[in-house]
């Protein structure tokens, strides 16, 4: 298990320090589950597939895929649910608060916008590509 749970961790891009505060354990408790002096207890393998969107039977043996399979749902419940614990002054959260109000003819315009935006981007993209 402790290469599985190093592995989440270096995919996560996180320091031993960061995953540790994500789940709530000291860096050392992280550090003891990577060199197999100590394996987590339930609830913190639970913590780590929930944080980090893996599978507990596959952090457990190592069988099958390492990832849950997400949808757009859960992906954006994950992502707000982020932003909620933001402070009030964040841009995140104010940008998204400024959303709230917009009515219907802003919301095609911002649409009209935004396809505007991609369109260019991906032009850049392709010229990029293609000089």
């Amino acid at each position: 298990m402790r290469d599985r749970i190093k592995t989440i961790r270096k995919n996560a891009g996180m320091t031993q320090q960061q995953f540790a505060e994500k789940l709530g354990v000291s860096r050392n408790t992280i550090a003891t589950y990577e060199t197999s002096v100590r394996v987590p207890i339930d609830a913190i393998i639970i913590s780590m597939c929930r944080e980090f969107g893996v599978r507990e039977e596959w952090l457990r043996t190592g069988k099958g895929a390492m990832y849950r399979e997400t949808t757009p749902d859960l992906e954006l419940s994950k992502w707000f649910g982020q932003i909620l614990k933001e402070e009030d002054t964040s841009f995140r959260k104010r940008f998204f608060l400024a959303l709230t109000s917009l009515k219907e003819e802003e919301w095609r315009s911002l649409e009209h916008l935004t396809g505007i935006l991609f369109s260019k981007s991906d032009n850049k993209s392709e010229n990029r590509e293609n000089p």
